[in-house]
């Protein structure tokens, strides 16, 4: 009796682990398409790099929707309308994939990005923190930067 109770205890740890990494790809996955979904394969892939390596920095919140949510740091989370929409299937289809390949494999990608922890588009923005930061490369219409050496 006890270990059928011990085995259902883990059985449904497991479904809340799922969820939870259910939760953190669709975060990923909006990240993506909302800051990159017209940008080249690599372009896209340079974003959910950057997302990822502040996960595991240290210096930003340690989950993906944590660091996505995080204040100020994308600016389609600050306009309701703009994160509620997804208007291109298409498009959303490929975030949600490229978010399950980078969640699940992050650890074995080569991060094209060189650690880049920031990112801008020029022809939108020029923000005043990037000049305090060094260019590892520019991807796409994306910008990537990380702290200074």
């Amino acid at each position: 009796m006890r270990t059928l109770a011990f085995v259902l205890m883990m059985l449904g740890s497991m479904q809340v682990f799922a969820g939870q990494v259910d939760k953190e790809i669709h975060c990923l996955a909006k990240n993506i398409y909302h800051e990159a979904r017209g940008e080249p394969d690599a372009g896209q892939l340079a974003v959910a790099l950057v997302t990822m390596n502040r996960v595991y920095s240290g210096k930003y919140p340690n989950t993906v929707c944590d660091v996505v949510w995080q204040a100020y740091q994308f600016s389609w989370t600050m306009d309701e309308e703009i994160y509620k929409v997804v208007d291109d299937e298409q498009s959303w289809l490929k975030a949600q994939t490229l978010a399950t390949m980078v969640y699940k494999k992050y650890a074995t990608l080569r991060d094209d990005t060189k650690g880049a922890l920031y990112y801008y588009a020029p022809k939108k923005v020029y923000p005043h923190w990037a000049r305090f930061k060094q260019v590892t490369r520019t991807i796409g219409s994306h910008v990537f930067l990380k702290e200074r050496s």
